[in-house]
């Protein structure tokens, strides 16, 4: 018991030192006009999952395949928000990071547990389906996913361990979405309905 609980304090203390040093690294770059600009932006354009939705959206435009594969896109992220938010961040009483001063631009404070991430668990969980069957966006995809996932501790929303959980979260549910409704299976029904 005692052993388990030296091993919790330590482990705290390297997480800590973790978060620590990241946001001495991001303070470096706050105050910056562009950087400002580019994270508070990517932090607000993706609450509530908006950025995701219109990215889905945008795909699903093009055919009828890619229209499947927005709505599974939707879909995830309906189910992914209920998930994080709802079950999983009840589990986690972690506050969040302390802002001292005005931030450069208004920014909406969640009222929920700072662990994990639910920016970057939809933001990750959204590029890898996006992914799926559009290899060559895909960079694009994973770039927005990052930026997205770095904004919430460039802001002082999250510590750097919540979005590390938050996109190994989504990464996780996103291959998890897929091996649920693969695309292949989507094109064979489809085939199949035609017959």
């Amino acid at each position: 018991m005692e052993r388990e609980n030296g091993e919790m304090v330590r482990a705290k203390r390297l997480i800590d030192e973790f978060d620590n040093a990241v946001d001495r690294a991001l303070g470096r770059l706050r105050g910056n006009p562009v950087a400002d600009r580019v994270f508070y932006t990517a932090s607000s354009l993706a609450d509530h999952s908006l950025l995701w939705f219109v990215l889905g959206a945008a795909r699903g435009v093009r055919d009828k395949h890619s229209l499947r594969a927005a709505a599974r896109v939707g879909i995830a992220l309906g189910i992914e928000s209920g998930l994080v938010n709802v079950a999983v961040k009840s589990l986690f009483r972690r506050t969040r990071p302390i802002h001292e001063g005005d931030r450069p631009f208004h920014l909406r404070r969640p009222l929920t547990s700072s662990f994990p991430s639910g920016h970057a668990t939809s933001a990750f969980m959204a590029a890898t389906l996006l992914s799926d069957g559009d290899e060559d966006l895909a960079p694009l995809y994973f770039g927005l996913a990052a930026i997205v996932a770095l904004s919430r501790v460039y802001v002082k929303i999250h510590h750097a361990s919540d979005v590390v959980a938050g996109a190994a979260l989504g990464l996780a549910m996103g291959q998890a979405a897929k091996r649920i409704a693969p695309l292949e299976v989507i094109e064979s029904t489809e085939v199949l309905g035609s017959l």
